[in-house]
């Protein structure tokens, strides 16, 4: 189903965060013109220490919407978080659409254990206790599933379902003293259970339409507060992988 064209977006004041004992300042603009401004700095970590897509080329068999050839040695570098403006497109939720799970469990239940491992095993900045730890926050989530399909987004939770459909409310570039940014893609809900978040935003590391192998989501009724949250980012992955998929993907990237 085609989505509607962006909203006009309102401008979001550059807000002071605290990130592990480390002045934080995050930029945001409402579209792809140069407004973002920069200070403080900032360990973006939750964008490029866990299972993400940096250096992996999801799009060779992709085609876009638009019919426009992305030049995907530049891939790297945008899910580094480090692209040009004019490189940021217009995506459709179709680009999300699909049965997925939170993997909030799998750190539960200790299976993700092998994957802090890894991490702790790479970097001398953390224990695999203490990645655990910090996943702990940036997973959590009560929303155990979500499935996509057309405009309609349905939340599962303790059993009980909902359901809203959305519109593309555009996107949000936040910008980092450290240099790197990130594209929060946006939907608004229009119709649907009240009980359904009024705005979802999406990050996947991805800046032009493309179909998303996993994505963080984050949810809420105030769409410029939701911009200023870093610490919790409810991460799902396909549905159909099991428990070992799970790990194989987190340690490919």
């Amino acid at each position: 189903m085609e989505l509607a064209l962006p909203k006009q977006m309102s401008a979001v004041a550059v807000s002071l965060l605290i990130v592990a004992g480390t002045p934080l300042a995050i930029a945001h603009s409402g579209d792809s013109a140069s407004s973002e401004e920069s200070a403080g700095s900032h360990d973006h970590s939750h964008e490029h220490e866990h299972d993400h897509d940096n250096g992996h080329d999801h799009d060779h068999d992709h085609d876009h919407d638009n019919g426009h050839d992305h030049d995907h040695s530049h891939d790297e570098d945008i899910y580094a978080g480090f692209f040009e403006d004019s490189q940021i497109e217009d995506r459709s939720l179709s680009d999300w659409e699909g049965d997925w799970q939170s993997v909030y469990p799998y750190l539960q239940d200790g299976t993700l254990d092998e994957v802090f491992a890894h991490k702790a095993e790479q970097s001398d900045e953390r224990t695999a206790e203490e990645y655990k730890e910090y996943y702990e926050t940036g997973y959590r989530t009560d929303v155990d599933r979500i499935v996509i399909e057309g405009d309609s987004v349905t939340f599962y939770e303790d059993d009980q379902e909902k359901t809203g459909q959305y519109v593309y409310d555009g996107y949000e570039i936040l910008t980092y003293d450290a240099g790197n940014r990130g594209v929060r893609f946006i939907l608004e809900r229009e119709e649907g259970d009240e009980e359904m978040p009024q705005y979802i935003q999406f990050s996947d590391h991805a800046i032009f339409p493309t179909d998303a192998h996993h994505f963080h989501l984050y949810w809420g009724d105030d769409r410029e507060a939701l911009l200023e949250e870093l610490t919790n980012w409810p991460t799902y992955y396909p549905s159909h992988l099991d428990a070992e998929g799970i790990v194989q993907e987190m340690l490919a990237h």
